[in-house]
């Protein structure tokens, strides 16, 4: 995160306690554990800050939040691999990482499962996490292998420098057939686990385009410039067309039925960033996965 203008010239472990909530005392010893790092680099607690300087900061787990243990998770598979990221093809059914009430499989299991060693920089449970897909949503996540890669992808995704493609087909047809959902998202008001557009949430910006159209549904190509939790849903459920399958925000289970669909039809097709140590530019596709291809088969034979 940014050192913001307020705390210019404040001292690391005065900051720290200020931003964090915590004691000038237990601010110290995150900074003596090597837990907080200004600008990629370890500092001392009398340093004093400059605003603009990034700040990485690891604080330990609340008790009780579960840490990823190795095992395999069928259907995930690994598109790349260097030795600073691995880009893996998320299916259904798996999370990021480990979440208190989940207990089900994560990415973090399976890449651990195989061998692949990941950035410690982040929290124990979010080993080499710098973006996450819904449970449900399929498709490409890129996690740092190295401490390097870890800070510098944490980075591009904060400014939005990362090319984030999605495919989502969608109830009806959108109009226009291309254009940009600018409106912030915050947690729904009624408390029930969705998230919703709420006057002075996040700011939160989708474009879209149509890719194909069907009789009752849309397939489009989704571009997101920031990365709100359930972005997608939130903001073609607030277009009043929902994905297809999609029963939390709304779609119609009686085309999700006909389509063979039983969760969100989105899928993350299409990954680009800079390399975070090369410096090139790489770019990562994935196909759909069986239950979302089927789905446009069907329409397609209607």
């Amino acid at each position: 995160m940014p050192v913001p203008d307020g705390l210019d010239g404040d001292r690391l472990d005065a900051a720290i306690a200020r931003m964090f909530g915590l004691s000038r005392t237990r601010a110290a010893e995150l900074i003596a554990e090597g837990n907080v790092l200004v600008d990629g680099a370890e500092a001392a607690k009398s340093d004093r800050l400059e605003a603009g300087s990034w700040l990485d900061v690891t604080l330990p787990p609340p008790p009780g939040l579960p840490v990823a243990r190795p095992e395999p998770v069928p259907g995930m598979s690994v598109v790349y691999e260097d030795a600073d990221i691995v880009v893996v093809d998320k299916p259904v059914g798996v999370v990021a990482h480990p979440t208190v009430g989940w207990t089900g499989p994560t990415v973090l299991q399976g890449l651990l499962a195989s061998g692949v060693s990941l950035s410690t920089s982040g929290a124990a449970e979010r080993q080499g996490i710098v973006h996450r897909l819904d449970a449900n949503t399929t498709g490409l996540m890129v996690l740092a292998k190295s401490e390097t890669a870890y800070s510098v992808l944490k980075r591009a995704f904060k400014e939005r420098t990362v090319d984030k493609v999605y495919h989502a087909l969608v109830q009806g047809h959108p109009d226009p057939l291309r254009g940009t959902v600018d409106a912030p998202i915050d947690r729904h008001p009624a408390g029930d686990g969705r998230f919703a557009v709420v006057a002075g949430g996040r700011p939160s910006v989708t474009h879209y385009d149509t890719v194909e159209a069907f009789r009752s549904a849309s397939l489009l190509e989704i571009k997101l410039e920031t990365g709100r939790t359930h972005q997608i849903r939130v903001h073609m459920a607030a277009l009043r067309h929902p994905c297809v399958g999609d029963h939390l925000y709304g779609a119609d289970p009686t085309l999700a039925t006909r389509l063979g669909v039983r969760r969100q039809w989105l899928h993350a097709v299409r990954l680009g960033f800079e390399h975070p140590t090369e410096g090139r530019y790489v770019e990562f596709e994935s196909t759909y996965p069986d239950d979302l291809a089927g789905a446009l088969e069907r329409l397609r034979a209607e």
